[in-house]
């Protein structure tokens, strides 16, 4: 009877310290000005209702606190906005003083040059050298025609058979955005990149605490391994002194480019537009999927309107150009974006990470 009440007591008390800490966490943060919400644990906050629901937990804050909700997720206080205008204005006047946050293990992680993590003239003078990767004349010169070559490859092997699309759309977006950044060297570091880069987007999204098997400590040290392969590849590009026909080799090629980057500034470049391509391309693409099979009249114009293309062009294989991609209409409607151009397109892909559902504002 005595041990029963012990554990009756000490049940009691975890139970009222539980509350005194949630209680502490909310009041601490209760400052004129902040947006409703809910903080969750001291330290913790809501990283597991936020890792376990995803895009749920976003869903669910919302709809019980709007648009702006503050909340304490991956380690940081933060604020929440899910207005897409909002986002975008404080994405694109970011080089301008107005900094939105990111977690401090996506920070870690990506490097201190990436283009998140810098502000002020070292943010303009980084999105100058990433957008001048996706220059119109790139995008229609190497970009289109890289994918196009990419993808028939990619899709031969799928007939006949059952596939994870889930899986094959990651696959597809980290090999497709590889082969844009190594060119013909990609196929040689691709086995050996590709675990490492999962590795490290999963730690970007973890909390910050470097502790053996935490995915936190496995993102830093595939980020070390990467590092490791991509400093291999720039040597022995030097050492060949041959300028390869990539975004690497645009990078490194200094009479051509005006953006002289160091080779830790490239290879954090190149680490986020692995990144920042890598979930959205992949999602999209699943999702495209998963709806055009859901509705074969969208399916049916999506075919009708490709097959047009195709029938204009004089050999079978020839590449998709631009001319093609703007008459993509009802492609682009229903499956990836409104955006009118290509280089607006890939250029909000890359710039705007987490845009289209929130952006998030640290408050320390």
């Amino acid at each position: 009877m005595a041990v029963m009440m012990v554990i009756l007591g000490m049940a009691f008390g975890l139970c009222i310290l539980s509350i005194a800490l949630l209680k502490w966490n909310e009041v601490r943060y209760r400052k004129k000005g902040l947006p409703p919400g809910t903080m969750g644990w001291p330290v913790f906050g809501e990283t597991t209702e936020f890792l376990k629901q995803g895009p749920g937990f976003m869903k669910n804050q919302r709809s019980r606190y709007g648009n702006f909700f503050k909340s304490h997720i991956l380690g940081c206080p933060t604020i929440v906005s899910m207005d897409p205008e909002v986002n975008r204005y404080i994405l694109v006047n970011e080089a301008k003083g107005l900094v939105p946050g990111y977690p401090q293990s996506m920070l870690d992680i990506l490097g201190k040059s990436n283009i998140a993590a810098v502000h002020g003239s070292a943010h303009k003078y980084m999105r100058g050298a990433l957008l001048s990767l996706i220059s119109p004349t790139m995008i229609r010169e190497q970009l289109l025609p890289k994918i196009d070559e990419f993808m028939r490859s990619h899709l031969s092997n799928w007939g006949n058979t059952v596939i994870d699309i889930q899986e094959k759309t990651k696959e597809m977006a980290f090999l497709s955005s590889l082969k844009q950044i190594a060119g013909s060297e990609s196929a040689a570091i691709a086995k050996e990149f590709m675990p490492e880069f999962f590795k490290l987007v999963v730690g970007t999204l973890s909390l910050p605490i470097n502790l053996p098997n935490t995915n936190y400590h496995r993102g830093f040290q595939a980020r070390k391994n990467i590092v490791t392969l991509l400093r291999k590849l720039i040597d022995e590009r030097r050492a060949s002194g041959e300028t390869k026909d990539d975004m690497l080799g645009f990078l490194m090629n200094t009479e051509e480019n005006k953006y002289k980057l160091t080779d830790e500034e490239m290879i954090d470049l190149i680490i986020t537009i692995l990144y920042s391509g890598y979930e959205t391309v992949s999602t999209t693409s699943m999702m495209a999927v998963k709806y055009l099979h859901d509705h074969p009249k969208a399916l049916e114009e999506v075919m009708k309107e490709h097959m047009a293309i195709r029938e204009r062009k004089k050999n079978p294989d020839d590449p998709i150009d631009i001319e093609d991609y703007k008459s993509m209409r009802f492609t682009r409607a229903v499956s990836w974006s409104k955006s009118k151009s290509p280089t607006a397109s890939l250029s909000l892909k890359i710039n705007k990470m987490m845009m289209n559902n929130c952006s998030v504002y640290l408050l320390n």
